[in-house]
């Protein structure tokens, strides 16, 4: 491939040389002899700072997204306004433009998308197709899991995973779509078929400066990222945001599909929820179809009716949704349990929200009323570091008006003191008027619920999922909630020889 062909198609201000290259990076430390590096401006670095390095390691070629950089002798060159529009059209190029390729399903909002995506999947499975998934708990691709340092990777990466699912015979792709891989245009140029939107909660502003700007970026995904808008767009009509949308995606001509608990295209009748899953029929435009999932909670519903709406966008069939959604028995750290013959639940959930911890513990208070006793819900909780400060105290008002005794706790400090992350909850938390206790360090914490617990309660150890490790000032450190949880539990005298069946939400 030459860098002409590499480039085609890409905004060029300014460009020089073309010689043969045989790779792409936008990490230096990566870069092999013959590569094209892309230069670009990142939320902490600013990859021109090494643009020198990359060409001592053989890179033939540059493209920057900086003005003042001046053209090296020796490597071709090429100036662009906007780095990560550039990578998406390169990366798109280099490994054979696979988006395009695929039919492809892009789930976005604050809570939802992961279980959403794993449904899809499922049902698509179902309908005997082969999928890749993209999101925040792993990546399926080619038949392999793989670790997600990002919900949306980079395009470089993104296309790769495209092009080796598409080699191992994928028709369809589902991906999480975050806010921030939206606003920083990581997905430029991936052509969405469908495009579904959950639901917006107050998160992620520390990065958005207003919720108005945090929709602004979700939108991207219903009016296109250097693409025509969806084919078809899947919107909550229970969600204020959800039905702005529906005038949006109207407007820019694609077909519009409604979900919602009573109303919308798709919609449920004659729900039941247990401890031990959902059932309820599910409306379609066509038909009724009879739904079972053993994932519990309304939140589930919800995220079911997401993922049905989108598969039947895709062409999926009554068998195909109805068998897809039975055969997803658990999303990892999604309300998963953790079962060692103890008299008590206990339940990992990657509830980070207020909203979020509303719904977690309403679905606990559900599952230890219906016991039958006065059973009572302990909840583990912590605020992350570097991020959004003014919802720490809601998180802990949250936890606090749901729960009968609350453990705070640290959740990847990251560069903040984990007393003063605890201290800004802790407002939020007395005003709920709940008994609570504070361990800064997160092991005692689960070990002190685990130890308040009594037989028919139920321990929820929220925040960190599918995570393992915890990131504080001292580095990142092996943690993960369910093993820890289990290390516990054994501790206490139970038995852990293997996982439950989690229910997710």
């Amino acid at each position: 491939m030459t860098f002409q062909q590499i480039l085609d198609g890409a905004e060029v201000l300014f460009q020089r040389g073309n010689p043969g290259v045989t790779g792409l990076e936008y990490d230096s430390r990566r870069v092999k002899r013959g590569d094209v590096f892309l230069a670009m401006r990142g939320e902490t670095t600013d990859g021109n700072q090494y643009i020198d390095k990359a060409i001592a390691a053989g890179a033939f070629a540059i493209v920057s997204d900086s003005e003042s950089e001046a053209p090296r002798e020796g490597v071709a060159w090429a100036q662009v306004p906007h780095g990560r529009r550039a990578l998406a059209r390169l990366s798109a190029n280099y490994f054979r433009r696979p988006a395009e390729k695929l039919a492809i399903t892009g789930v976005t909002g604050t809570n939802g998308k992961s279980t959403t995506t794993f449904l899809a999947e499922s049902i698509l499975t179902a309908a005997g197709r082969k999928s890749a998934l993209i999101g925040t708990i792993e990546y399926h691709v080619a038949g392999q899991i793989l670790s997600a340092p990002h919900t949306t990777p980079e395009a470089l990466e993104l296309n790769r995973m495209l092009r080796d699912a598409l080699g191992h015979g994928a028709t369809e792709a589902v991906m999480e779509v975050s806010s921030h891989a939206l606003a920083q245009q990581r997905v430029f140029g991936v052509p969405f078929d469908v495009a579904v939107f959950t639901n917006l909660t107050r998160d992620h502003l520390d990065y958005h400066p207003t919720m108005e700007a945090y929709l602004a970026a979700k939108q991207i995904l219903f009016t296109g990222c250097g693409t025509e808008p969806p084919r078809a767009a899947v919107l909550n009509l229970d969600d204020a945001s959800g039905q702005s949308l529906v005038k949006v995606s109207k407007s820019r001509g694609s077909t519009v599909l409604t979900y919602g608990w009573t109303g919308g295209d798709f919609h449920a009748e004659k729900v039941e929820i247990t401890s031990r899953g959902s059932r309820f029929d599910l409306v379609t435009p066509d038909e009724t179809i009879p739904i079972w999932s053993p994932l519990a909670g309304k939140v589930n519903v919800y995220n079911i009716l997401a993922a049905s709406s989108a598969a039947y966008a895709r062409g999926c069939g009554h068998q195909a949704i109805e068998n897809g959604v039975a055969a997803l028995t658990r999303v990892p750290g999604r309300f998963e349990r953790v079962d060692c013959g103890q008299p008590f639940s206990v339940v990992v959930d990657y509830a980070h929200t207020d909203d979020a911890l509303r719904n977690l513990t309403s679905l606990a208070r559900e599952f230890v009323s219906h016991a039958g006793r006065s059973c009572r819900v302990i909840t583990v909780f912590g605020c992350g570091g570097d991020r959004d400060r003014a919802k720490r105290p809601l998180m802990g008002e949250a936890a606090g008006r749901g729960s009968d005794f609350v453990v705070l706790t640290s959740d990847n400090p990251r560069s903040e003191d984990p007393r003063a992350i605890i201290n800004d909850a802790l407002v939020g938390l007395q005003r709920s008027g709940t008994k609570y206790s504070i361990e800064p360090e997160r092991k005692a914490a689960i070990r002190l619920a685990v130890r308040e617990a009594a037989a028919g309660d139920i321990v929820l150890i929220a925040g960190k999922g599918h995570e393992k490790v915890q990131v504080s000032r001292q580095g990142s450190i092996p943690f993960d909630d369910v093993e820890v949880a289990r290390e516990v539990l054994r501790a206490a005298g139970y038995e852990c020889t293997a996982f439950a069946v989690g229910k997710s939400t």
